[in-house]
């Protein structure tokens, strides 16, 4: 462990040498991400981290149980609550669904079981920036960004699956759980909600501009390994290496099923509080990743043609 850890103060202090010689590329990276942050990521983001975050606080959770207990139940053995980060993860972007996820764990609508498996699957990328930053703006196509979308969708949903495990249904632990709505008005409830989304969106765009950073020595790597390397660690850098071609779909359904460094950084943060392990949220995510890439790669033909 003590090697580990003086290898780890080795690798940061290479890191902030670095960044003292090269001060003004790493200024001007930072810059960028900035700007990307201001015109991308908050518009994006912050409007669905305040709105998620009021729902649950008005019981939306409880709300959605029962309607949805009997998808989430014996598909993906999580409870009907879990339904809520589901949607809104699906909706949102990261880190909304794994933001869910965590604050229905805490209010006790799911257990900590069910809230790691929701993990794995339930916290996915804006339709926002599949649709419009990616099918518009790199394949010049609404509707490729469309079956973009579709394909994460698709894919998750099959994470959620694979994930499921082996145990017994949850149905009857639901049942007994005590409520988890809050007795608050709505005004409280909205001005906390401001103020979580607001400090979530401030988590949200730090990794961003320190991943975003981090990325700009990978482009020396070069052609596709540049590119893979870049989208691996920062989702948001790597739109402007993509191709519009078969190889190029296929990068963006799969590094946008990953979601990249900068997005489990995210997730950490959003659940640390929680208590909630990283370990299913991660492997999800590659698995969600891998999919995505396949079926990116076997639909590229008939998309992009």
């Amino acid at each position: 462990m003590k090697f580990r850890r003086q290898a780890l103060c080795l690798l940061v202090l290479g890191v902030l040498i670095w960044f003292l010689m090269d001060a003004q590329s790493v200024r001007s990276a930072a810059l960028e991400a900035l700007e990307l942050c201001a015109s991308s990521v908050i518009p994006a983001l912050f409007p669905f981290l305040v709105v998620s975050t009021l729902l649950l606080k008005l019981g939306f959770g409880e709300a959605l149980s029962p309607w949805l207990a009997g998808l989430m139940e014996p598909l993906f053995r999580v409870g009907g609550a879990g339904g809520a980060a589901l949607v809104l993860g699906l909706a949102g972007g990261y880190p909304v669904g794994a933001r869910t996820a965590a604050e229905l764990y805490a209010a006790g609508s799911l257990s900590r079981e069910e809230a790691e498996r929701l993990l794995s699957f339930a916290n996915n990328s804006n339709p926002v920036f599949l649709i419009s930053v990616l099918g518009v703006g790199v394949f010049g196509s609404v509707r490729t960004g469309v079956w973009l979308w579709l394909i994460h969708v698709l894919c998750a949903l099959l994470t959620g699956l694979f994930f499921r495990g082996n145990g017994s249904s949850f149905g009857r632990q639901y049942v007994k759980r005590q409520s988890a709505s809050q007795n608050i008005s709505f005004p409280a409830a909205l001005v906390q909600s401001v103020r979580e989304g607001l400090g979530a969106i401030l988590s949200v765009c730090a990794f961003v501009v320190f991943f975003y950073v981090l990325s700009r020595p990978l482009l020396s790597l070069g052609g596709l390994a540049g590119t893979i390397a870049v989208g691996m660690t920062e989702l948001f850098s790597l739109t402007p290496l993509l191709t519009p071609d078969r190889i190029g779909f296929a990068l963006a359904a799969a590094m946008s099923g990953w979601g990249g460094l900068s997005v489990l950084c995210q997730t950490a943060a959003v659940v640390e509080k929680s208590g909630l392990s990283m370990g299913r949220a991660a492997a999800g995510k590659a698995v969600h990743g891998l999919l995505s890439g396949l079926l990116g790669w076997l639909l590229a033909g008939y998309v992009l043609a």
